[in-house]
């Protein structure tokens, strides 16, 4: 399940990094608030190399950020994370190449391809 939202960074918390079986590892919460007329504060965590994003953005900042909510078992408590994965300035631009929306002009009746007068395409 992935989910955005949009708010100001409220907070950067220290960098956390620890030795696991696996290897090294470090991760970075954030809380941001949302917008409204009641408000919201919420905590994020950003893990290894992503947790370095965070260190271009500054409290006050409208962000967007993706994240997936996940919800784990210990000893018989619940505990869920929001683990973002992409965090950036609001009112940026996509970076998936593709242009956005507000920028592709409607199409007109001369853009589209005529019948030939046999009922073929002209491809």
């Amino acid at each position: 399940m992935s989910l955005e939202i949009k708010g100001t960074l409220q907070q950067i918390l220290p960098v956390q990094s620890g030795q696991g079986r696996n290897g090294p590892w470090q991760k970075q919460d954030f809380v941001i608030q949302t917008p409204g007329q009641y408000p919201k504060k919420v905590c994020f965590t950003m893990w290894g190399e992503k947790a370095n994003i965070l260190q271009s953005f500054s409290a006050g900042q409208e962000l967007n950020v993706a994240f997936d909510v996940e919800s784990r078992e210990y000893n018989g408590k619940w505990y869920t994370d929001c683990k973002a994965w992409k965090v950036e300035a609001a009112g940026s631009t996509p970076q998936s190449g593709m242009p956005a929306s507000d920028d592709i002009p409607p199409l007109d009746d001369h853009d589209l391809p005529s019948m030939d007068d046999d009922g073929d395409l002209p491809f």
